[in-house]
């Protein structure tokens, strides 16, 4: 998943970029209102966080135009403004969360969390392909019943094509949303992360089960055509 962190306090945005992503998160961090359009503008972010006390313009003016530009865009306010009417302002504007300066880094990290599971997209907590199975609050996976170790890089891009089954997947939008925007395009870090994953699943090397190679650079997380990640689920759910 890919962040956009809004803050314009140095030691804070250090901080936000370090603790995020040891929890796994590509983030990008915007020190303006400026560069966050910017960001926002070329970029595909899955949750915005968002200070409202920015030097150049207020946040609020962000939030509006995230929320009126990019719907699916999650979005969480993080202030110092506390006062009831500016949470409520902040919700009206289009946040879908509000969260108060100082805070806790756990706390941030459960509220992400939180959000990211009530995002329609991605239609149920868990994951279930296939035989793979992928938690995205624990961060852990399993193929069958048997628990499958994977690096948080391995984990990102495992996750990012599991939410997006037989869509062929570049490797510039695996190094977007699991590394960020400062990884070299260039560089074989994505080919060769997906060759540990296919070590870690596949029971043939030469025949892909799970992740597909299209055309090189592009990959895509095989689901077959009668099976859906909803109607597994919901047989799932049925048979309990």
């Amino acid at each position: 998943m890919r962040l956009l962190v809004v803050e314009d306090e140095k030691d804070v945005a250090n901080a936000l970029h370090v603790g995020l992503s040891r929890d796994g998160y590509a983030v990008d961090i915007a020190e303006n209102g400026n560069k966050a359009l910017e960001a926002l503008a070329v970029n595909n972010f899955d949750l915005l966080v968002l200070d409202l006390n920015l030097p150049d313009m207020d946040g609020l003016d962000i939030c509006h135009l995230a929320r009126e530009k990019q719907p699916p865009l999650l979005i969480l306010i993080l202030t110092a403004r506390g006062k009831q009417k500016d949470i409520v302002t902040g919700l009206n504007n289009g946040a879908d969360d509000y969260l108060i300066k100082p805070f806790h880094l756990q706390e941030l990290l459960a509220r992400i969390r939180a959000l990211l599971r009530r995002d329609l997209r991605t239609r149920e907590p868990i994951l279930r392909i296939q035989d793979i199975s992928l938690d995205p609050v624990e961060k852990v996976v399993w193929k069958s019943d048997h628990r499958i170790q994977l690096t948080r890089k391995e984990f990102g891009i495992l996750e990012y094509l599991m939410r997006h089954p037989n869509e062929v997947i570049s490797q510039e939008d695996l190094l977007e949303h699991v590394w960020g925007t400062m990884t070299n395009v260039f560089s074989n870090t994505v080919r060769v992360h997906i060759q540990s994953l296919r070590e870690k699943f596949e029971d043939d090397s030469t025949k892909a089960k799970y992740i597909e190679t299209i055309i090189g650079t592009s990959y895509r997380f095989i689901q077959p055509e009668h099976e859906s990640i909803e109607s597994k689920n919901n047989k799932e759910s049925a048979n309990e």
